[in-house]
């Protein structure tokens, strides 16, 4: 690969890194083909793009950000792959975690480091508290939710009181009545 080739990589990878806010960096080294290439399609299926990346391309890629990814250096050693997921954030650790889930003896891929929001995360530690985490639409369904409890309630309560008021003034009107 020329200079120039590597420099027109690096330039596309800070433009894919500026403009998604979620990437992980995962590794694959290990794999077979065949298992690579079901990751990949697993990946694209969830809408995250999957790419194999030189760490020393991706180091350069991250100096040019506006983020201290310093934490990363330890990340950016054996095979390295960015997952960029540009709207939901657990969605890469989601993946890795399915993806093992189909082998008990399965420790790849391995997760590396995050950065969501410009939050970092390294290390394996972090993966099940990832892919934990709900994502923005998910809490804005909950608030959504929440706010709605209490009006419900109270249409729920004047409904059934409606059926309640109609009840006591047919009865008293009975009352009168006989």
């Amino acid at each position: 690969m020329t200079k120039e080739e590597k420099g027109t990589l690096i330039n596309d990878l800070v433009d894919k890194l500026k403009s998604t806010t979620h990437f992980y960096i995962a590794d694959t080294g290990g794999l077979t083909v065949k298992q690579i290439n079901e990751f990949r399609e697993l990946c694209f299926k969830r809408g995250i793009e999957y790419k194999v990346v030189k760490n020393t391309l991706i180091r350069k890629a991250l100096e040019q950000l506006d983020t201290d990814y310093t934490p990363f250096e330890a990340a950016l050693k054996g095979t390295s792959g960015i997952m960029f997921s540009p709207e939901v954030s657990n969605a890469p650790a989601k993946i890795i975690k399915e993806y093992r889930k189909k082998d008990k003896n399965l420790t790849k891929p391995a997760f590396k480091a995050a950065s969501i929001d410009s939050d970092l995360f390294v290390g394996e530690q972090y993966l099940e508290i990832l892919s934990a985490l709900k994502s923005k639409e998910e809490l804005l369904g909950d608030v959504i939710g929440l706010l709605q409890s209490p009006a419900k309630n109270v249409i729920s309560a004047l409904q059934s009181g409606k059926h309640k008021l109609a009840g006591i003034l047919k009865t008293l009107s009975e009352k009168e009545n006989s």
